[in-house]
């Protein structure tokens, strides 16, 4: 397996911006969809972007609709998830996951594989 390797997540205050990537060179993903999740203490891992899949449908969950962007360079095998008028409920441990099928649903995690080590983000004041 080729995990992807996440980065870009650090400290910072409350309305602040971050832009993490996520890499993986050893795979040809360009036709995958690539989503990003969120892990927090004593909950399961939440989906946060995706894009790709037939129509290369680009979607969001409505905690971060309107602050975050999803995007892709594939001929850089690079994703990236930035992250805008950041707030204290989105601390947590960031992946990013892909899956070779159709269509995708953010609340099924457990179609996505290849998951790396995330990346941390903090907010706070």
């Amino acid at each position: 397996q080729f995990p992807f390797v996440e980065s870009g997540g650090g400290s910072v205050q409350p309305g602040g911006s971050l832009r993490l990537s996520c890499e993986n060179s050893g795979i040809d993903w360009s036709h995958d969809i690539i989503a990003w999740f969120r892990k927090t203490p004593g909950k399961q891992r939440e989906g946060i972007a995706g894009i790709g899949g037939i129509g290369n449908i680009v979607s969001y969950a409505d905690s971060v609709k309107g602050r975050f962007t999803i995007s892709r360079d594939d001929a850089l095998k690079t994703a990236y998830l930035q992250m805008d008028n950041l707030k204290p409920e989105d601390t947590g441990v960031y992946y990013c996951g892909r899956n070779n099928r159709n269509y995708y649903d953010l609340t099924h995690y457990w179609e996505f594989g290849s998951w790396g080590q995330g990346t941390q983000v903090t907010v706070s004041s």
